[in-house]
C-alpha cells in the first residue's frame, strides 16, 4: 500500500473575504521537506435534498446557473447560513425552492464537492411525506418545479442532461434504493 505525502501548514494568507467564499494560500512543507503551496476556497457548506412526493417520483428544479451560463436540472439545494444546522437548513430551502414542506427527513450522504481544491461539505437529505406549502425564494431567484419518475430522471443523467454533480449523486442514490426495493 502507498505512504501518501502529508502537508503541514507553514503559512496561511486569506487573500479573499466574501459573503459566500473565502480564499486562502497555504504555504506547506511536506514529510520529505520540500515546501510547496495550496490555493484553497472555504465555503460553510450546503444542503441537497432528494425530495420524494412518492416513492417513485423526484423533485427537481430548473434553474439559471450564471457561473456556466445556462439552465441546470437540479435537486433543490443551498448554503448553510452562519449557525445554522444542516436539516434545518434543508428544510428552509426545500420550501424556499420547490414549496414543498415534508414531514419525514433522513440524511443519504455527505460529500465533498471539490476536495483538491474546496472545504465545501454537502449534506444530502431524504426527504418523504410532503405538502405543497408555496415557494418562498430569494429575491434573485427562479425555479421552475418538475416532478418525474425517478426511472426518467436517472435516464436524464445516462442521456447527459443532468450535468450537476449532487443531482447526479442524488438521483442515482435513489434510483439504486428503488432497485434493491425490487429485489
Amino acid at each position: 500500500m502507498p505512504v501518501f505525502k502529508v502537508a503541514h501548514k507553514v503559512e496561511s494568507k486569506r487573500i479573499y473575504e466574501g459573503d459566500i467564499v473565502n480564499f486562502r494560500v497555504d504555504t506547506v512543507r511536506l514529510d520529505d521537506g520540500k515546501e510547496t503551496t495550496r490555493e484553497l476556497v472555504e465555503h460553510s457548506g450546503g444542503v441537497v435534498i432528494a425530495c420524494q412526493p412518492t416513492p417513485n417520483e423526484v423533485v427537481l428544479i430548473k434553474q439559471y446557473r450564471y457561473s456556466v451560463d445556462e439552465d441546470l436540472l437540479e435537486l433543490p439545494a443551498g448554503r448553510i447560513e452562519k449557525g445554522e444546522k444542516p436539516l434545518r437548513a434543508a428544510q428552509r430551502e426545500l420550501t424556499e425552492e420547490t414549496g414543498y414542506l415534508a414531514e419525514q427527513w433522513s440524511e443519504l450522504s455527505r460529500m465533498y464537492t471539490a476536495p483538491g481544491f474546496c472545504n465545501e461539505m454537502l449534506y444530502m437529505f431524504h426527504a418523504t411525506e410532503v405538502k405543497i406549502v408555496g415557494k418562498n425564494l430569494d429575491e434573485d431567484e427562479e425555479t421552475e418545479v418538475m416532478v418525474l419518475a425517478v426511472a426518467e430522471a436517472w435516464q436524464l443523467v445516462l442521456d447527459g442532461k443532468v450535468r450537476d454533480a449532487k443531482t447526479i449523486a442524488g438521483v442515482g442514490l435513489l434510483y439504486g434504493m428503488q432497485q434493491d426495493q425490487r429485489v
